[in-house]
Formats: structure tokens, sequence, C-alpha cells
């Protein structure tokens, strides 16, 4: 009997072909539509898949996410192939907002401070920075440090994170650097949300401003969220982040045979960027190879100190 399949079965099953042939790995941020996240080797959050990265045989390596974190995987792969499926609106708005110069001047006006920056960072910055960090190990990378003072960018939600946990005095870099999804966020969300549903916790990512951090159950990273979740005895959880990650949530839960209610503390918390990869432009990006990322060997070479200094907390 002849098999049908749908055209979404055809092209899945067309993608997980071209990447056997190419001997191809996708990668997939927790922010991610679940449909990719569905059809991805390795789902994750920022320090997740730069570990994956940097382990990887894999010849090419496809990233379903924005721009620094392809940067961020050839640099931890320099003689492999990084590809985006989409180029043009793949941009982080944050990342965005601490350019080179930036740093630069901090540097002058603070020339007894180390540098920690987020890896929600283009590789520019990274190549200026004495180390990176993510939200669910940043205040680990700044205690790597002797000195007092770190300047610390471009979040400055995560930057209060940060002061909160450790005994350094930071300087935020630049000043009102933010992600535009987590700064929507408000107390009348969560208060609304909560009276909803008065058994849930609440966990809200560092991203998010410090009056929401001051009240929630648990400040923490995706990546710490799911940990959480599936560990957690409590049935019901308001997920103070971008709301793909509840699709994250679903799938890790769906795998050990778990359910759980979990409630976005704002339906409209969507990273744009983060939308603009589907599975047909996973096809075509395999198919034809592009868009691949590029990078100045030197700014690979100082950026990879900045992120191994970062990584040496996994070894």
């Amino acid at each position: 009997m002849k098999e049908c399949f749908s055209k979404k079965e055809k092209l899945i099953n067309h993608i997980n072909e071209l990447k056997n042939q190419k001997n191809a790995i996708i990668l997939a941020h927790n922010y991610q539509p679940r449909e990719i996240q569905e059809i991805a080797d390795f789902i994750g959050d920022s320090l997740e898949l730069c570990v994956i990265a940097e382990k990887t045989e894999a010849d090419i390596i496809v990233f379903c996410g924005v721009d620094f974190m392809a940067e961020t995987a050839k640099i931890l792969n320099p003689t492999k192939k990084v590809l985006l499926p989409e180029i043009v609106d793949a941009e982080c708005p944050m990342a965005h907002q601490l350019p080179p110069e930036v740093i630069e001047q901090a540097k002058k006006e603070h020339p007894d401070a180390k540098v920690v920056i987020y890896v929600n960072t283009l590789a520019s910055a990274k190549a200026m920075a004495d180390a990176t960090c993510t939200s669910a190990n940043a205040d680990k990378v700044v205690n790597l440090f002797e000195e007092d003072k770190i300047l610390f960018g471009p979040d400055n939600n995560l930057a209060y994170f940060v002061e909160k946990r450790t005994n350094k005095k930071i300087i935020p870099v630049p000043k009102g650097g933010h992600c535009y999804v987590h700064k929507m966020y408000t107390l009348e969300d969560a208060n609304r949300v909560k009276a909803e549903y008065p058994d849930a916790e609440l966990l809200i990512h560092p991203e998010s401003n410090p009056e929401l951090q001051d009240i929630a159950d648990y400040v923490m990273s995706t990546g710490g969220m799911v940990k959480h979740v599936l560990n957690s005895p409590v049935e019901t959880f308001i997920i103070g982040t971008e709301c793909d990650m509840i699709s994250r949530l679903n799938i890790e839960l769906e795998k050990v045979g778990k359910s759980k209610n979990l409630v976005p503390l704002r339906a409209d918390a969507i990273c744009k960027s983060m939308k603009n990869i589907t599975l047909e432009k996973i096809e075509t990006c395999l198919i034809e190879e592009k868009y691949e990322v590029n990078l100045d060997e030197e700014i690979i070479k100082k950026a990879k100190i900045a992120i191994d200094k970062m990584l040496s907390l996994n070894k």
C-alpha cells in the first residue's frame, strides 16, 4: 500500500535526509516555535547550546536562533560550517545595544574593572570581554575574578540579578540595556495571574525587571526552568519568559509521561526574531548551505578566550 504523507511530514523527512547526507546537526533555542524544537537534534538555552556546539562532530551546524547564537557556535567551531536559516530578520535587538565602542569607553572610565558580558552580544563585543556569561551562570562567572568592579552588559536587569548574588560592584553597560520581551512584564501582570492561579509558582527570567524578580518564587534561566518544572511536585507554574518556553517544557514533560499546568505570564511575550525560522527555511538552508556565518579570525581568537573562561565552569 502506498504511504501517504502530509506536506509537513515530507518536509521533515527531507530535512532529515539532508542532515544525514551532509553530516549536519540542528540546534534550536528554547524560544523557537514548537515545530522547530521538535525536529532539532538538541534544544536548549544559550549555555547548553554553547556546550553542544563545542563538542559536536558534525560538519555543518544549523542554528535555529538569532544572530549572536550562530556567531558563538562559529567561534567555538571555526573550521565547521555554521548556518543560520534566516539572516535578514534574525537580529537580537539586545545584542546590538552593546557595540565594541561602548565597551571601549567604559573600560577607559573604569580601568580597574573586569569585563563580563552576556552571551547575548555580537562576536565583536565578546572579543573585548574578559569572560562571557549566561543567565544560568552569570554570578558564578563574575566570582571567577578577584577584582571588585565588574563592567557587565548589555542587560541591566541581569546586572541587578548578579549584583544581588555577589559582593562585586556591578557597573551596567550600556545604561538601559534590556530585552524588550522581558521588559513587558509588570507587577500588575504578576498580581493578576497569581490571583487567578493562587497555588502556582511564579518563575521569572533574570532579564525581567527587578520588581518582578523580587516577588518571584524563583528567578532562573530557561535551562533552570526545565529542571525545576520536571522535578517539582507543584502542578501549576506561571512562566515569566518568552512564550515558546512553554513549548519546550511540554516537550520535556511529554518525554517522561508527565503533565503540568503551564501558564504564560503574558500571552504576548513573543520574541519576533525567534519566529522567523521555518521548516521551509531549514530545508533551503541545508540544500543551499546558506546563510553561512563568517567571522574575522582575530575576533574569533579573542572572543573564544572570553567564552572559554565561562565554559571552564563546566570542566
